[in-house]
């Protein structure tokens, strides 16, 4: 819904089935929108003999792909929705009827409510087998206010079944959060500009999320290890503070669940946490089956897919930094002139760790003090160098359901506490 028109109401399905073969050391692949036990035979048959046209060419010694057999049959991640088009519909309309009432400077305003079921079954000739049923939501507002003739946008996301069912069921507990936001927006307006230059900085959990997966973790997916990616060269050595622990969970961190639940991977390895960097060392690399038997390591489900027709990767699965024992008031006290990042819109990195992420939302720190709201700006560095400046790690985490857009996309989930560390901030 945009400024009070729905714009957008859809459902799309997307199904179909694949088939992967693994001969003399080349994966074959096959896929097709058609579900019948033919079409199976079809598709095994094809990803046998491109794995076979593609091994004819190979020379040299070949391995074989050790089995790992499991079996995963699980319904619903975490609490059910309790969604329908109408309760949507409702809730857009009370809520924009609310914002346009109270919230008078907004020059535009954008409500989305998106919901994703995905169903899996998978065989394997390991004696694999998965059938699972994952939902995952998003509520997403937008507002944009102007002034002096230039825009200034802040928005939200909610993606935890159990804060979307409750902003459902009273939709005037959403409102305080869409206050706030309002309230911050206009600051911003009003804000001013970053100092360029190195300072000491406090992330929010936000962007402690998003530097752990991009500037982070691609560092050490092995398919870019092995393509020259910067972490090759420092395995088991110092890379981070030793208050920095960085780890790739499959379902759950701390009893909790994650953003998303990977129970069993796209190449039917059972999910098992994989702890990238232990008090600063780093000690493991992210492995798909095959990567796993070229560095001697034990596969732990990175080797993920989100649609039938996309051949597995070594993706990430919910790469978090997890908390410290520093109180978020002491690490902003602690801080004489530096800057409090809240959000972003978007980043990137290479393989060299270099990273360049756009800050939405931030605050002055002066004299131990939050001060005024800054307008957009940009943080960047190289990751290990920031890593090993972490001088506080705040004692609780938040976790967000994001997207990593490496080949094509796939939902990932985000995480981490309040990190103190130094880098450089655009203007």
């Amino acid at each position: 819904m945009v400024n009070g028109a729905v714009r957008e109401n859809r459902r799309v399905v997307n199904s179909g089935a694949s088939a992967r073969s693994f001969l003399r050391g080349k994966w074959g692949f096959a896929s097709s929108p058609y579900q019948n036990a033919r079409n199976f035979g079809i598709l095994q048959a094809g990803a046998s003999g491109n794995a076979e046209l593609l091994g004819g060419h190979s020379t040299g010694e070949f391995f074989e792909l050790p089995a790992y057999p499991g079996k995963i049959n699980y319904g619903f991640q975490g609490e059910e929705l309790s969604v329908s088009a109408e309760k949507v519909s409702e809730l857009f309309s009370y809520i924009d009827s609310e914002v346009v009432k109270r919230f008078s400077r907004l020059n535009s305003r954008t409500l989305l409510f998106t919901v994703r079921g995905e169903e899996t079954h998978l065989v394997s000739s390991d004696g694999s087998v998965r059938h699972t049923f994952h939902r995952r939501a998003v509520l997403f507002f937008s507002f944009t206010t102007a002034k002096n003739g230039e825009n200034y946008k802040l928005f939200r996301k909610f993606s935890l079944a159990s804060v979307i069912n409750e902003y459902l069921s009273a939709p005037e507990k959403l409102m305080g959060e869409l206050e706030d936001l309002y309230e911050n927006l206009l600051k911003k307006a009003n804000g001013v500009r970053a100092e360029p230059g190195t300072h000491e900085c406090i992330f929010g959990p936000g962007l402690t999320g998003i530097f752990a997966h991009e500037a982070v973790g691609h560092t050490v997916e092995s398919d870019l290890v092995m393509a020259g990616s910067i972490a090759g060269d420092y395995m088991n050595k110092q890379v981070a503070s030793p208050l920095i622990t960085l780890v790739d969970f499959a379902s759950e961190c701390m009893g909790d669940p994650c953003p998303v639940l990977v129970l069993m991977d796209e190449e039917g390895i059972i999910g098992e946490d994989v702890v990238i960097i232990e008090n600063g060392i780093l000690r493991s690399f992210l492995h798909n089956r095959e990567s796993a038997v070229l560095f001697g390591a034990k596969p732990s489900g990175n080797g993920r897919a989100q649609l039938y027709n996309q051949e597995p990767l070594v993706r990430m699965r919910n790469t978090a930094i997890l908390p410290g024992k520093d109180r978020l008031e002491d690490m902003i006290s602690s801080v004489n002139n530096g800057y409090y990042l809240l959000d972003y819109s978007n980043g990137q990195a290479d393989s060299t760790g270099e990273f360049m992420f756009s800050v939405t939302e931030g605050y002055e720190i002066i004299n131990g003090k939050i001060g005024r709201a800054m307008k957009d700006t940009t943080v960047s560095g190289l990751a290990f160098d920031v890593l090993k400046s972490v001088s506080g790690v705040s004692d609780t985490m938040q976790w967000s359901l994001a997207g990593c857009g490496k080949k094509y996309g796939i939902a990932v989930g985000m995480g981490g506490p309040a990190v103190k560390c130094t880098l450089k901030v655009g203007g």
